[in-house]
C-alpha cells in the first residue's frame, strides 16, 4: 500500500463542511466515478492537469503567496511566509491569512501535522524561478565531487571535514548564514560584487547575460563574465556538471545580497474604481434594452446564414468581405456579426459544412424559440468561449477571419470571468463611472486573463462584448451578469424571459409601403415579410419595405396574390393599406406575362408585341433569341440564364416544368451534419459488469456534503485491485482491460477513463505521440479496441485510433 500523503492526511481531518468547500471548488477531482477516499481524491487534486485548472482561477494576491511560498521550498513555517511577504501583523497579517485560507479550499496549499506549510508538487513547479530565485545550493550541488566541494571550502577560508556529506553540509551551512555570505562577497574584487549584485537583483536591473563555459569558441575568451571565477570558485556561483548553460546563483545567496529589508509583493488589495450611484431599475432598463437588441441582431445574422450559407476561406474561418455581406444584409455591425457567429458555433447552431459555414438541425429548433430562450443559449455560449470573439484583429494588425479555428485561448475565459469578479466587488447600487477602469481590476482578479496588445484600453474588448450582451449596464453587473457568474442556467433563463421581451407576431403595415416591428419578430413573421420584402433596418424595432422586386420573389416561390394579402393581412395590427394592395395585385397582373419552357430553351407568351421587344432587347442579344412564332422565341442559352437575364431587365417571366406548369422556386436552406459523429452503433467492446451503476453515478447532479460524508466515512486509503495476487477484484472488466494494456495509468486513472468507455462520456489524455511528443487530446465517442482506443480527436477533428500504452493521464472534460 502506498505511504499516505500530507494532503491526504489534512484532507482527512477536515470536517464535513470543510471538505465539501474543497471539492466544490476543486469539481474535476470529484468528476465520475467519484474518489473512493480522501487518499484517492489526494492523488486527483495533485494531478498537473488539475492544478493547472486550478491556477488561472487564482487572484494575484492568492498567486503571489504561493510563489512566494515555492521561493521559500516548503515545508515553510507561516511567520517565514509572513516575514517574505512583510505581512507578520496588523491588516496585512489578517489579509494574508484569508489568501491562506482560500488557498487551501482550492487543496493548494495546507498545514501538516507539523506545523508547516506545504503544497501541491505541480504548483511549487509552476515557477522556474519563485521571485527570481534559483534552487537552494544543496540542490545545485547535486553530482559535485567531494573534492570540488574541499576547494570551494578551502577559498572561502572553512578548514574541509573529512568526507563528502560533512563538505557539503559545511558549505549550505556556511551560505545560509546571511552575514557570513555578505563578508565574503565583500572581499570580491569590484568586477565579481558587480556581477553577483546583478544576478541577485540587489542594483537595477540590466540585459541578462549568461556565464558560459566548456563551449566551442572560435574565438574563445579567458572569462566570458568578468568577476565569474571568483564566484564559482567560492560556490557563490554554480555551474552545470557538463559546463553547458548560465552558472547559477543559489537561492542562499541571493537572499543573502537582496539583504532583510527585500520584501515579496504582496497586493492584497484590489485597485480602487471610481463608483457612481445607479438603480437597480436603471441597470435592468438598459440590460433589457442591449440584449433585446442584441438577441434580434443575432437572430438576423443567423437567418441570414440561413438563406446564404457563408463560404469559408481557403485558410480557414470566414472573411471581411463575407462578414460584411452578412452585416449588410442583416443590419448589424461587425461586432455583432462576429459574436452571433462565434457562440451560434460554440453552441452547435452552426458548422463546417465543406467549404461553407452552415446552421445545423439545432438551428431550426432555436430558431423557433422565443427570443429569451434564443438569448440564454448564445450567452451560455459566450460565458465558455475560449476565444474573444470581437477581436477583428491580431497582435500585428492583420484581420482576423470569423470561426477561424483559433487555438484554445484559456486567457480570454479568465478575462470574461475576472470582468465579472470584478464587477460583483462593486458596492450594491454603484457602477464603475467609466467602464474602462474595470480594466486593472480585471487583472487583479485573473492575472492569467488575456489582454490584447492592440487595445489603449486594457480589456476594452471584453468589456465592450459583456455591454453588448447586457451582462453589464451602467457599469454595474446586472441580473443577467450575477447569475451568468454563479452558473445558475435555471435563474439565468428566468431572467432572460424577464428582461427580453417575447416575440412580436404583428407588423403595423402603412401606407408609404413599410412594415414596421417593433421588438423581436417571430420566427413565422420574419419570414413572411423576408419572403415578400426587403429588411432595411434591425434592432429594437425593425423595417421592411414592399417593393415590385419582393412581390415578384413571393410570386415566384409559388405564392398567389390571394395567399400574399391574406397571409400579411393576418399579421397586420390594422387593415392591408390600400397601396399596398394595389402594388401586390399590379405586380401580379405582370407575373407570368412571358413563360420560358426546358429546350434550351423556349420562350412562349400571349402577347407578341411583348415578344417582339424580347427579341430586339439588345442587352438580352447575349441570350440568342429567335422568333419561331408570333407567339414563340427560342434561346440559345439554358433556362436559368434566361430566366435570370430577363428578370435582370425588369421583366418577370415564370418557368415552366416539362409538363407545361409553372416550376415553384422554392429553395431548401442547407444544413450541415453535427460537428461530432453520431456514435458507430456499438458499445465499448469489453463494457462490464457494473457499467451501469457508474453510469447512473456520472449523471447524478453534483452533491459535494453527501460525497464529504461519504469520503469521511470511508477508509483513508484503499488498496487497488490485484485480482492475481489475491488482492481485490476490478470494479468492471473495462477497468480490468484498461489496466493491462495501459501500464504508465494509475489506478484512479484507470477508473476514469474506463468509466469514460462505459458511459459515453468525453475525457482528456495525456498521449505521447509516435515522434516522441507529450500532447493533451480531448476524445469521444471512445470504442475500447485492445491494445487500441478508437475515438474521435477534438484536436484533429477526425477519427483516430490510440494506443493504450502511450496514454500517460487522464483528465475529466468540462470541469475548467
Amino acid at each position: 500500500m502506498k505511504p499516505r500523503s500530507t494532503l491526504a492526511t489534512w484532507l482527512g481531518g477536515l470536517d464535513g463542511a470543510r471538505l465539501a468547500r474543497v471539492l466544490e471548488t476543486r469539481r474535476d477531482a470529484a468528476a465520475a466515478p467519484e474518489p473512493r477516499s480522501v487518499g484517492e481524491l489526494a492523488e486527483r487534486l495533485q494531478r498537473p492537469g488539475s492544478v493547472a485548472l486550478a491556477l488561472p482561477r487564482l487572484a494575484r494576491p492568492h498567486l503571489q503567496v504561493a510563489e512566494a511560498l515555492a521561493a521559500l521550498r516548503a515545508p515553510a513555517s507561516r511567520d517565514a511566509l509572513a516575514e517574505l511577504l512583510e505581512a507578520a501583523d496588523g491588516e496585512a497579517a489578517r489579509e494574508l491569512d484569508a489568501v491562506l485560507e482560500a488557498l487551501a479550499d482550492h487543496a493548494l496549499v495546507w498545514f501538516d501535522g507539523t506545523g508547516k506549510l506545504r503544497m501541491a508538487g505541480a504548483l511549487r513547479h509552476a515557477w522556474d524561478a519563485p521571485l527570481g530565485l534559483d534552487a537552494p545550493l544543496e540542490e545545485l550541488l547535486t553530482g559535485t565531487t567531494s573534492d570540488e566541494l574541499r576547494g570551494m571550502l578551502a577559498a572561502l577560508g572553512v578548514k574541509p571535514p573529512g568526507t563528502k556529506s560533512q563538505r557539503l553540509a559545511a558549505l549550505v551551512e556556511h551560505h545560509g548564514d546571511p552575514e557570513r555570505v555578505l563578508s565574503v562577497v565583500a572581499k570580491a574584487p569590484a568586477a565579481t560584487r558587480k556581477l553577483l549584485e546583478d544576478r541577485a537583483g540587489a542594483r537595477p536591473a540590466r540585459p541578462a547575460r549568461f556565464i558560459m563555459s566548456g563551449s566551442p569558441d572560435p574565438d574563445p575568451e579567458p572569462d566570458p563574465e568578468p568577476g565569474a571565477r571568483w564566484a564559482l570558485d567560492r560556490g557563490l556561483l554554480i555551474e552545470d556538471r557538463h559546463r553547458y548553460g548560465p552558472a547559477r546563483m543559489p537561492a542562499e545567496v541571493a537572499l543573502a545580497l537582496r539583504g532583510p529589508g527585500r520584501h515579496a509583493p504582496f497586493q492584497p488589495v484590489p485597485p480602487s474604481v471610481e463608483r457612481v450611484s445607479v438603480a437597480p431599475v436603471d441597470v435592468d432598463r438598459e440590460a433589457s434594452a442591449v440584449a433585446s437588441a442584441f438577441a434580434a441582431g443575432a437572430a438576423s445574422v443567423l437567418s441570414v446564414c440561413s438563406t446564404a450559407a457563408p463560404a469559408r476561406l481557403r485558410s480557414g474561418g470566414i472573411g471581411a468581405r463575407e462578414l460584411a455581406r452578412i452585416g449588410k444584409a442583416a443590419h448589424a455591425e461587425d461586432a455583432v456579426v462576429r459574436l452571433a457567429l462565434e457562440t451560434a458555433y460554440a453552441a452547435g447552431l452552426m458548422a463546417r459544412n465543406g467549404d461553407h459555414v452552415t446552421p445545423t438541425g439545432a438551428y431550426d429548433a432555436w430558431a423557433e424559440q422565443e427570443p429569451p430562450e434564443q438569448f440564454a443559449v448564445l450567452l451560455q455560449a459566450w460565458w465558455n468561449l475560449a476565444l474573444t470573439p470581437t477581436r477583428a484583429r491580431d497582435e500585428d494588425g492583420k484581420a482576423l477571419p470569423a470561426l477561424g479555428g483559433a487555438p484554445p485561448c484559456n486567457g480570454c475565459v479568465q478575462a470574461r470571468h475576472g470582468l465579472l469578479a470584478a464587477a460583483a466587488r462593486l458596492p450594491a447600487g454603484h457602477g464603475a463611472r467609466a467602464t474602462a477602469d474595470l480594466g486593472p481590476l480585471i487583472a487583479w482578479h485573473r492575472p492569467f486573463a488575456d489582454c490584447s496588445l492592440r487595445e489603449d484600453t486594457p480589456f476594452a474588448t471584453v468589456i465592450r462584448e459583456a455591454e453588448l450582451l447586457g451582462v453589464l449596464a451602467r457599469g454595474a453587473l446586472s441580473a443577467l451578469g450575477i447569475h451568468l457568474r454563479t452558473g445558475d442556467p435555471e435563474a439565468l433563463g428566468v431572467e432572460c424571459r424577464r428582461l427580453l421581451p417575447s416575440a412580436t407576431a404583428t407588423a403595423r403595415l402603412g401606407a408609404d409601403l413599410t412594415a414596421v416591428v417593433t421588438g423581436t419578430p417571430s420566427t413565422r413573421l420574419a419570414a413572411l415579410l423576408d419572403s415578400v420584402a426587403d429588411r432595411e433596418t434591425s434592432g429594437t424595432a425593425s423595417v421592411w419595405r414592399f417593393s415590385a422586386a419582393g412581390v415578384r420573389r413571393a410570386l415566384d416561390a409559388g405564392r398567389t396574390p390571394e395567399g400574399i394579402a391574406a397571409d400579411l393581412a393576418a399579421v397586420a395590427a390594422g387593415p392591408l393599406p390600400q397601396p399596398l394592395s394595389y402594388l401586390i395585385a399590379d405586380t401580379a397582373r405582370g407575373h407570368g406575362r412571358v413563360r420560358i419552357a426546358p429546350a434550351a430553351c423556349v420562350l412562349h407568351g400571349d402577347e407578341p408585341a411583348l415578344l417582339t421587344e424580347l427579341a430586339a432587347h439588345r442587352k438580352l442579344a447575349k441570350l440568342g433569341l429567335r422568333r419561331l412564332a408570333p407567339t414563340v422565341l427560342i434561346s440559345r442559352s439554358p433556362l436559368d440564364a434566361t430566366l435570370a437575364a430577363l428578370r435582370a431587365e425588369g421583366y418577370a417571366p415564370v418557368a415552366e416544368t416539362d409538363e407545361g406548369t409553372v416550376r415553384i422556386e422554392r429553395t431548401r436552406p442547407r444544413r450541415a451534419a453535427a460537428a461530432v459523429p453520431a456514435p458507430r452503433g456499438s458499445r465499448a467492446r469489453g463494457a462490464g459488469r457494473a457499467a451501469a451503476p457508474n453510469l447512473a453515478k456520472g449523471s447524478a447532479a453534483f452533491d459535494p456534503s453527501a460525497l464529504a460524508t461519504r469520503l469521511l466515512a470511508a477508509p483513508a486509503t484503499i488498496p487497488d485491485p490485484a485480482p492475481f495476487e489475491g488482492g481485490a477484484p476490478f470494479a468492471t472488466d473495462t477497468e480490468e482491460i484498461v489496466a493491462g494494456w495501459a501500464k504508465q495509468l494509475s489506478y484512479t486513472d484507470v477508473r476514469q477513463l474506463a468509466h469514460a468507455i462505459d458511459t459515453g462520456q468525453a475525457i482528456t489524455v495525456e498521449y505521447v505521440a509516435a515522434s516522441g511528443n507529450l500532447t493533451v487530446r480531448t476524445l469521444s465517442r471512445l470504442e475500447l479496441a485492445p491494445p487500441h482506443l478508437e475515438a474521435w480527436c477534438h484536436l484533429r477533428e477526425d477519427e483516430r485510433v490510440f494506443t493504450l500504452s502511450r496514454v500517460h493521464g487522464v483528465m475529466p472534460v468540462g470541469h475548467g
